[in-house]
């Protein structure tokens, strides 16, 4: 079991070594008439994975394998992405002439598509079915930001899966020009200036807040895999249902507890400081009070890591395990943080994303306390527990080592 335990982690490792971001992409499509034009944002290291961008191997992606590779990029962005305008499908195009570029996200380089649908007639329900990276990814998510050019109000925002159907918005009625009352008195063409669609980052602080649900399901999604955040609930659930005491002869001993509700009672301190812990962070972060270097948060992560694990072979902190875990909070908040402020959100439109992000958050990390502690409280007095906790403990540190030596000296970077 203890081998199982290890390997099982080990290959969590390998699967998700670079960060605990979720693999995301950002949508922000702009609606003129009968013409849909978007900027899309796709992370390199998916690209890279779906088309093998990286040709000479040396896991360092250069400019020019990106730029040599830009057709079979555009047009999987393209066949990615499908628009269906009130019940008809919009034909999508490349601009041939857009240079190829580069962006920066917290979680490394992206590339950065334009594209334009021409739908039959003036779109009032525009439908996205999202089928990116849909046969190689399904943890996968799209953010999409959804506006009329020139209307009123504010772009409406979803998170998309790849398979999960179509996502509807319907858009508020197209701006009437106004005309002056001494041009209305003979036929004249008005001429309105069509503004260039705005980009992901540059919402103004009147964007509606976005949808409430949607962000509720990518905090879970979030949680659920980002295993450096599993981990470390798991460093902090295992010792959960033992009670630490010196032995007679000197030292320190586990015993199996006995009382259910003293148990629950030390588990609901250490998931309330977590909880309390990274919203003060999360909200700090993704106002921008406070923004640390990414590099610094994901080593500071991977560490805090570490340290809970070894606290369980090596206790330092047994009694109060709730005051470490809200400092390693701390820090966590920061890394969920990055998820939200990638989307481009302005300050204005924020709080709905926020409440509903971190509702998710909560959610997820409820259901694998749900899941683990019974588990654990049925074991607690077996060989077999005291075997998985210390082989658990040390396989999770040796992982979070990984990532800590990965993180802190950038091992993994995509050249650009």
């Amino acid at each position: 079991m203890i081998r199982r335990l290890a390997a099982a982690l080990l290959l969590a490792a390998t699967a998700s070594v670079h960060a605990h971001k979720a693999s995301d992409a950002y949508l922000a499509l702009q609606v003129d008439g009968a013409a849909v034009e978007a900027r899309v944002d796709i992370a390199l290291r998916d690209l890279d994975r779906d088309l093998d961008l990286d040709a000479n191997a040396d896991d360092r992606l250069s400019w020019k394998e990106v730029r040599t590779r830009w057709p079979a990029i555009a047009a999987l962005a393209r066949d990615g992405i499908r628009l269906v305008a009130d019940g008809h499908p919009c034909r999508a195009h490349v601009d041939d002439d857009e240079p190829p570029a580069l962006a920066t996200h917290s979680d490394g380089r992206y590339a950065v598509l334009r594209l334009h649908w021409d739908c039959p007639a003036a779109v009032a329900q525009l439908a996205i079915d999202y089928r990116l990276f849909a046969r190689t990814d399904p943890t996968h998510r799209g953010i999409a930001r959804v506006g009329r050019q020139g209307a009123g109000g504010a772009p409406q925002l979803a998170v998309l899966s790849p398979g999960a159907g179509a996502h509807r918005f319907t858009l508020p009625a197209p701006p009437v020009a106004s005309v002056p009352a001494q041009a209305a008195q003979a036929p004249s063409t008005v001429e309105v200036p069509v503004a260039a669609p705005r980009s992901l980052a540059a919402a103004s602080a009147d964007d509606a807040p976005a949808s409430f649900p949607g962000f509720v399901r990518e905090g879970v999604h979030h949680i659920l895999i980002g295993y450096d955040h599993i981990l470390f609930l798991l460093s902090l659930l295992l010792p959960a249902v033992w009670i630490r005491e010196r032995a007679p002869r000197g030292g320190v001993t586990w015993r199996p507890a006995a009382d259910l509700r003293g148990v629950l009672a030390s588990v609901l301190k250490v998931v309330t400081a977590f909880t309390v812990a990274h919203s003060i962070t999360l909200g700090l972060s993704v106002f921008d009070v406070v923004d640390p270097p990414s590099r610094w948060i994901e080593s500071l992560i991977a560490a805090s890591v570490v340290l809970a694990a070894l606290n369980n072979l090596w206790p330092v902190i047994a009694e109060a395990r709730w005051k470490l875990t809200f400092v390693f909070g701390l820090v966590h908040g920061f890394g969920f943080a990055s998820a939200l402020k990638d989307a481009g959100l302005a300050k204005g439109a924020l709080l709905a994303p926020l409440v509903g992000f971190n509702l998710g958050v909560e959610i997820g990390q409820l259901c694998i306390v749900a899941l683990v502690l019974p588990l654990a409280w049925s074991l607690r007095g077996t060989r077999t527990y005291r075997g998985a906790f210390a082989g658990g403990s040390l396989a999770i540190a040796v992982v979070a080592g990984l990532w800590l030596v990965q993180r802190a000296f950038d091992l993994s970077l995509i050249a650009g």
